[in-house]
């Protein structure tokens, strides 16, 4: 049998198309990861409007007479875009001034032209409005955002304070209730405020400042589900997960000041490996599993293979190991290759940088070592892997078609992930026992929920090996009572 595995493997190797194809995949490689670099260390800036859109809008507003009814809401609503636009202008520099402007000094713009421009009219309402608004410009102008974070965290002391007194003047249970939401929500308004001031975050649009949007926004979702106090369905319980998922992790890059999620580096890129390349590898392997019998046929080696001493079935047994073989060496090669790239282009350091996830199983922020979380997310792709070879390696065995073997394997793959959106969304719950929706065990990492209710990591196992079988018991037996002599 080895010797057999040894001359399939020669076979393979001593093909152009491997060598090939690995080397398009080393230069999409290449050209993803300057993408990913270049892309990623340009610098964000909160400033968003482009030198045509403002002349857009001046030119529309040459256009609208704000004394004319039909005109002025237009008018209004413009007029407060340019204002804003000139004034994120003055301090494009800055994002955590930007950001002020756009979340603070915005709604007194849009006041002060409704005022100046609208039906009702005020002088006292716009020059009150003014006044308000140069006040916070004024403090922009002191360069000192942590007066926003401190004015930010009075706020949300005020409001506990205030919520509370509502709470104790009412007996009503729901209106309890969503003073107790609004209390919640106010602690994490709070809980913002002092990590900025805590952890010396200004206000702006970096990854910081991302993770304490998402854990407010996830806290909020945390916070409405636990003040229900009712047992979760499968759906509620999987929107509870994620939130908490989120909350933890967010909360672990405000304390450390650590990007987990950060790409342009060369553990972002492993951390991501399968999601950028699995469709390359797949490629690989079909291409491979589909004409290693095949071409046997098409080419009439197969009389000279079978006249060896050897049954039909190790012949196949060892194309179908080769197979196997080779899936392994196309996986490692381009993880290399990825290593190589991704460091040369973004460094070795982050490769002693630990991948970071909460596991919902013991509620606990883990940190893994980049090299092991890979190893881990291969294991989970393993399945997705083995099946669509076995499903080319057997299509190429029975019809002896190369091109159909390669077609129906890579729409099968392709079509995987509609079928399960599908079978999600209208719960076809007999779709848990169909191959697509069990061969990506990833969904069972770090005590994640399934993609349906009632599967589980050992029920997926044993349906990806039934469907393994399925296709490799009629391929053996085939194989075994086919014809040669028209060969």
């Amino acid at each position: 049998m080895s010797n057999l595995i040894k001359n399939e493997l020669t076979k393979i190797f001593k093909k152009k198309t491997i060598y090939i194809t690995m080397l398009l995949i080393f230069l999409l490689m290449i050209f993803i990861n300057c993408i990913n670099k270049y892309s990623n260390s340009s610098t964000y800036s909160a400033y968003m409007y482009s030198e045509s859109y403002i002349n857009s809008i001046k030119e529309e507003l040459s256009n609208l007479n704000p004394e004319k009814p039909s005109d002025v809401t237009l008018y209004i609503n413009l007029k407060s875009e340019l204002d804003l636009s000139n004034l994120m202008e003055k301090y494009k520099d800055s994002d955590w001034k930007l950001s002020i402007i756009n979340d603070r000094i915005s709604p007194y713009i849009t006041e002060i032209n409704t005022y100046t421009y609208g039906a009702e009219k005020s002088e006292k309402q716009a020059r009150k409005a003014t006044e308000e608004m140069e006040s916070i410009i004024a403090k922009l102008d002191e360069n000192d955002w942590k007066y926003f974070a401190n004015e930010d965290l009075q706020n949300a002391n005020n409001k506990i304070e205030e919520l509370n007194k509502q709470k104790a003047q009412t007996q009503d249970t729901e209106i309890i209730k969503g003073l107790n939401n609004e209390i919640e929500n106010a602690k994490v308004e709070k809980e913002i405020a002092e990590y900025r001031l805590e952890k010396n975050i200004p206000y702006g649009v970096d990854y910081l400042n991302i993770a304490l949007t998402r854990y407010q926004t996830s806290s909020g979702t945390l916070i409405s589900y636990d003040l229900e106090n009712k047992e979760l369905d499968f759906e509620e319980q999987k929107e509870y997960n994620d939130a908490l998922t989120t909350r933890e992790e967010s909360k672990y890059i405000i304390e450390t000041g650590t990007d987990i999620n950060k790409s342009d580096s060369l553990k972002g890129s492993l951390q991501y490996f399968y999601s950028q390349y699995g469709v390359f590898i797949i490629v690989v392997i079909i291409m491979i599993a589909g004409t290693i019998v095949s071409e046997e046929w098409s080419k009439g080696t197969i009389k000279l293979l079978l006249v060896k001493p050897y049954t039909r079935t190790q012949i196949l047994l060892s194309k179908f190991l080769t197979v196997l073989i080779i899936s392994a060496f196309v996986i490692v090669s381009t993880i290399l290759m990825q290593i190589l790239v991704g460091g040369i282009l973004f460094g070795f350091e982050s490769l002693f940088e630990p991948v970071v996830v909460y596991n919902l199983s013991t509620n606990v922020i883990q940190e893994i070592n980049i090299l092991a979380y890979l190893g881990i997310q291969t294991l989970t792709q393993l399945p997705i892997i083995i099946l669509l070879a076995t499903l080319a390696f057997a299509i190429s065995t029975i019809f002896s078609n190369s091109a159909l073997a390669i077609t129906v394997s890579l729409l099968g793959y392709m079509g995987a992930s509609i079928i399960n959106q599908l079978a999600i969304a209208y719960n076809l719950t007999f779709m848990k026992y169909f191959v697509t929706m069990n061969w990506d065990l990833s969904q069972y990492l770090f005590g994640g929920l399934p993609y349906m209710e009632g599967m589980n990591l050992i029920t997926s196992i044993i349906i990806c090996v039934v469907y393994l079988l399925i296709m490799l018991i009629p391929t053996f037996i085939i194989f075994k009572k086919r014809n040669i002599k028209n060969i």
